[in-house]
């Protein structure tokens, strides 16, 4: 029985046919991004060079390679961790269990590759196979995505995440998934791409989205596909770089992570233990919740010093590619696009749940994302 009609949270990204519209956009977008980065012009905004037909986006080996991948890293999950870390409380008290061992993963797999290259893998021939994996991993993600969301029908209202719970005759909803499974694999993949830190156990991917389409296709086709077009774009247009300009962009590069690592490691800190030597002399505000807000170090500079590496370390990533295509800062752009539409939900959220602390807060940190600018 679906939840009385006042009972429902507001549904994110427009609703059932906002998240239609984005089970379609996304896709389209991305196979056009791969498209026009290996075309002459390599317009963003222009056409395609041509559409491609299912012969050339279907391929058997294709598929075979993209599940075997993701049969590797689950095995490498399930891996001894030196370290297990607990996840947020969930809806029945009790915590998942996460082994933070994204780095061994990692180098088991940069090893595996290596070994792989040494025995004559051709890995000369996965340019030309970006168009049938983009396709398999897309078909996967969907494959799963319909698979979350049968199971979220059968599942309790408590298994739900309270963003991606949306009554079983809105099958439209991307987030739609369960929660218990959601945060353990969202937390893996996301663990693959930040090996060696359990601060995105605190993200809002795993606080507050369930596992739908939106976390299925990023993980496995937006962000390996997408996220790399810089890579894409560099393998057709070469751009000469000198080592002067190289080193200047690897600085920024580290000035991002450097934010990005201690401003996520300071809140991590603090959630777990305020009186740790490290965090213990920030100032905070107190909440109604008994919950303190940080209004000093990383978190007194802006809202979401976070956010400010991220977008530093994308711009990093842009660089290499020169200035004369639009095409290569297309991630960029998607990302400040992303993190400014986050950092609203977040906004929402923080105030519904602090109340005046919220206000206090934004009072002594007016700036959201850039100092002084937003």
């Amino acid at each position: 029985m679906a939840p009385p009609q006042g009972s429902r949270a507001p549904l994110e990204f427009g609703g059932p046919l906002g998240a239609a519209a984005l089970m379609l956009l996304l896709p389209v977008t991305m196979f056009h991004l791969l498209l026009v980065a290996r075309s002459g012009p390599a317009r963003l905004l222009g056409p395609p060079p041509y559409l491609p037909g299912l012969e050339e986006l279907w391929s058997p080996w294709a598929l075979l390679l993209c599940l075997t991948w993701l049969g590797l890293q689950a095995a490498l999950y399930l891996l001894p961790a030196r370290k297990v870390a607990e996840g947020q409380e969930l809806k029945d008290k009790s915590r998942l269990r996460y082994p933070i061992n994204g780095f061994q993963a990692l180098v088991l797999t940069a090893l595996l590759v290596g070994l792989g290259v040494s025995a004559g893998l051709p890995l000369s021939a996965l340019p030309e196979m970006l168009l049938p994996l983009a396709f398999a991993a897309t078909l996967t993600a969907f494959i799963f995505s319909l698979l979350l969301y049968l199971k979220a029908l059968l599942a309790p209202a408590s298994a739900l995440a309270p963003g991606g719970n949306s009554g079983p005759h809105q099958p439209g909803v991307a987030d739609t998934g369960s929660r218990t499974s959601g945060e353990s694999l969202a937390g893996h993949v996301a663990g693959q791409w930040l090996p060696a830190t359990e601060a995105v156990l605190t993200t809002m991917d795993i606080i507050h989205d369930g596992f739908g389409f939106m976390l299925a296709f990023g993980d496995l086709a937006w962000v390996p596909f997408t996220y790399s077009l810089q890579a894409q774009f560099l393998l057709y247009h070469p751009q000469p770089l000198g080592w002067p300009l190289a080193s200047f962009i690897c600085l920024i590069n580290a000035v991002g992570y450097y934010i990005f690592r201690g401003a996520n490691s300071q809140k991590n800190t603090f959630r777990k233990n305020p009186s740790d030597p490290r965090v213990a002399d920030l100032e905070t505000i107190s909440t109604a919740t008994g919950r303190r807000l940080l209004v000093s170090g990383w978190w007194g500079m802006v809202r979401h010093p976070n956010y400010l590496g991220d977008l530093i370390m994308a711009l990093a990533w842009s660089l290499p590619c020169g200035v004369f295509h639009l095409l290569p800062y297309f991630y960029f752009l998607y990302f400040t696009a992303l993190l400014v539409h986050r950092e609203d939900r977040d906004e929402r959220q923080c105030r519904q749940k602090y109340g005046l602390a919220w206000h206090e807060y934004c009072r002594r940190v007016p700036y959201r994302i850039v100092p002084y600018i937003y």
